[in-house]
């Protein structure tokens, strides 16, 4: 499981917690009754052999009963049938419980987590959620399947040997329990051991998967080549891998002297009733058979207390795994449509800034501190303060600014990756927290930096826009962006798979894909964070040929780092420190000679550097 048993050692069950695990079971109910049922029929069937020996070596053995000997031996084979069947029953029913739970928190983390604010997933290291929703969905679904199954079976099985055995003789039954404490203390000490072992097995061995997941990507790769770090990567690994080993060792180790001990245990048990029973029955005071049927009964009375005596460390981490799902299922989202949010239809582009103010969260706040809550990366001051801009449909806005000036924000604000402060950011009239997030976005394109491709084919990656896009379409919208002819000319064309995060492709041929998306998107306002930035002269010249078309008609936020970019733009929005201090044409700022002139010249450097 994938809950710490030693973190749930002294806790109690929270009321919260088991309404809210009943729920989810509440669908299963009829299912669990019926699991119940089989695991009470089984355990049931299970006590009749050692009454049939019983029978056997009593009446039809010493009657010389050969009749009576055949009907024990078809109700034994029944009894046997049965309970096999039960089992099948049982397998089937737990599968269904817990293979259901499986589904239903997997798909409901999954829905609550991918509509997440950004902020969310800046926070939260990745890998915690996948274990959320992997480990822990499944530690939760065996709380209904392994240890429900377990306990109930255990505890119908000890009382119903319990009760078989008093009902036969009461003194080599008190014999038989006597010694219990002997059998559950040891089982209880190494149980300890054991889970500090395992604890720390899973520990490194978390260390190792994180190790291969950061060095087996494409960009982890490509660092440890470029450093030549191989050797120490190599050595460090193996350092791991033997902490491992010697754990599985030890683990082997006390597992087996744990079994060797209970054997033992068990067996001293057993051999004392089978001594005294002995003695009884040549006295004469117990039949033969009767002994008998205690011994069989004896070894079943030992192992189900053995898993009892951990039961309710097995409940409480089973339980933990619920929590911790639940943990994530309740972490507030603070971007949702209002009640009477509606639609944007036919979007014109018009944008208004009106006086917008804005602060990242405090990442300490709504976000648990196992899932990367308490790194707190707060801002102190407003990142954006009294921004207020106009922008008509069509008109293409440049904003630029120093590095850190809330350029970046300006735009994520727009598609509502976060929600201002105060003031409000309107398109066509309506706040964006009137409308459906869904028709928001729908109405928006953004093509960023580095744009991110999913590990699938080009033409899975194109309809990541617009699903129901046919061939045509998307080679119409390829064509547009300038990167058909590089599509066609690989290896397997528009089904060609691009690699983790596109590195089958170039950075320019990323981005043109990406400019392709967008035109399949069919967006009203589009958002270009500095998509050409890092490119080279050729790259970029393609890239802006793309851009072109993309923004023809098009209501556009650009920022951008590239004369060409700024200069074309009908107009350019100076940002420092979160403060609109100039906008106006590329001519009108000029000749002001104020920050943008500035900036203007750093670029001019930075595009035409002199010759050394």
């Amino acid at each position: 499981m994938s809950a710490d048993r030693s973190g749930v050692v002294g806790r109690q069950l929270n009321r919260d917690t088991r309404r809210r695990v009943f729920s989810f079971a509440a669908p299963y109910k009829r299912t669990i009754i019926g699991f119940i049922a089989t695991i009470i029929g089984s355990t049931f069937l299970g006590l009749l052999p050692p009454l049939i020996i019983k029978e056997i070596f009593d009446v039809a053995i010493a009657d010389h009963n050969r009749g009576f000997l055949d009907v024990l031996f078809v109700v034994m084979i029944l009894a046997a049938i049965g309970e096999a069947g039960l089992a099948l029953v049982e397998r089937w029913l737990s599968s269904r419980i817990g293979e259901g739970l499986i589904y239903d928190l997997r798909v409901k983390l999954f829905d609550h987590v991918q509509r997440m604010p950004l902020g969310f997933f800046t926070r939260t290291q990745t890998g915690t959620l996948i274990s959320r929703l992997n480990n822990d969905v499944i530690g939760a679904q065996r709380a209904f399947t392994g240890t429900l199954g377990t306990v109930v079976g255990n505890v119908i099985t000890l009382a119903g040997t319990l009760i078989a055995m008093f009902y036969l003789e009461w003194r080599l039954t008190l014999i038989a329990v006597v010694i219990l404490p002997f059998f559950v203390l040891p089982a209880r000490r190494v149980g300890r051991s054991l889970q500090d072992i395992t604890r720390e097995g899973m520990n490194v061995n978390a260390s190792m998967n994180n190790t291969m997941t950061e060095r087996f990507n494409v960009a982890g790769a490509l660092l440890v080549k470029l450093f030549g770090r191989h050797k120490s990567e190599a050595d460090d690994f193996a350092g791991r891998a033997a902490r491992v080993r010697d754990i599985g060792i030890k683990s082997a180790m006390f597992s087996r002297v744990f079994l060797v001990s209970l054997t033992l245990v068990g067996s001293i048990g057993t051999a004392l009733v089978y001594w005294l029973g002995g003695r009884l029955a040549i006295s004469g005071s117990i039949s033969a058979g009767t002994l008998v049927a205690l011994g069989l009964y004896t070894v079943r009375i030992y192992l189900p207390l053995t898993s009892l005596s951990n039961a309710r460390i097995d409940i409480m981490t089973a339980f933990v795994s619920f929590e911790r799902v639940f943990e994530v299922l309740d972490t507030p989202n603070p971007i949702t449509d209002a009640p009477d949010a509606i639609e944007l239809t036919d979007p014109k582009g018009a944008v208004r800034f009106d006086h917008v103010s804005f602060r990242y969260p405090d990442p300490a706040e709504g976000t648990p501190d196992s899932l990367g809550g308490n790194e707190s990366t707060a801002s102190l001051t407003d990142v954006l303060a009294d921004v207020d801009l106009d922008i008509e449909p069509g008109q293409m806005v440049a904003v630029v600014g120093p590095s850190g000036a809330g350029k970046t924000t300006l735009t994520s604000l727009l598609p509502r990756l976060y929600d201002v402060d105060s003031g409000a950011i309107l398109i066509d009239g309506h706040d964006v927290r009137s409308l459906t997030q869904r028709s928001l976005r729908q109405a928006i394109g953004v093509v960023s930096q580095d744009p991110h491709l999913f590990h699938e084919s080009v033409a899975a990656n194109l309809r990541y826009a617009r699903p129901d896009a046919t061939l045509d379409d998307l080679i119409e919208a390829a064509k547009a962006a300038r990167i058909h002819h590089v599509i066609d000319a690989l290896p397997e064309g528009y089904d060609t798979i691009v690699g983790e995060r596109g590195y089958r492709l170039s950075g320019g041929e990323k981005q043109r894909l990406a400019i392709a998306r967008m035109l399949l998107k069919d967006p009203a306002i589009v958002v270009l964070d500095e998509a050409t930035s890092h490119l080279d002269t050729e790259n970029e010249a393609q890239v802006q040929e793309a851009l072109a078309t993309a923004l023809a008609g098009r209501t556009s936020l650009v920022i951008a780092h590239r004369l060409s970019t700024i200069t074309d733009a009908d107009l350019i929005v100076v940002l420092d420190e979160g403060r609109v201090v100039e906008t106006g044409t590329h001519d009108e700022l000029r000749r002001r000679g104020g920050l943008y002139e500035d900036l203007y010249e750093t670029l001019v450097r930075a595009d035409h550097p002199e010759p050394a």
